[in-house]
């Protein structure tokens, strides 16, 4: 049964930094990829961040150059590290995995519906 368990939401001041985690356990895909989405109050689900399995990166644009992902293979576990924090950024931050991914694909900066296998949503809440 795969399971992604994200973690690391809480509060934070603008102009802060935080850093979410996502555990994932029983998920050995085929050219896979994970990201990071974020739905804020009355918004759709909109992707931030993806890494491939060739460890190839994408952003959004609203957080290129502030947000980073990273991913540790031996601890199973996909990082963001989230720099010069908007109030904007407010959202429940989602991790989710798939299968069949790209370099092309995730520089796309994909939307959640191909996505199959998501966490539970941890949420960020900056303040200014």
């Amino acid at each position: 049964q795969v399971q992604l368990m994200g973690s690391g939401g809480g509060s934070v001041q603008a102009g802060g930094s935080a850093k979410l985690s996502c555990v994932v356990s029983g998920y050995s895909g085929s050219s896979s990829c994970m990201g990071w989405f974020r739905q804020a109050p009355g918004k759709e689900r909109e992707g931030v961040a993806f890494i491939s399995q060739d460890k190839s990166t994408a952003y959004a644009e609203s957080v290129q150059g502030r947000f980073s992902i990273s991913e540790d293979n031996a601890k199973k576990t996909i990082y963001l590290q989230m720099d010069s924090l908007k109030s904007n950024d407010t959202a429940i931050y989602y991790c989710a995995a798939r299968d069949g991914c790209t370099r092309a694909y995730i520089r796309s900066v994909p939307s959640p519906s191909p996505f199959t296998y998501w966490g539970q949503g941890t949420q960020v809440t900056v303040s200014s």
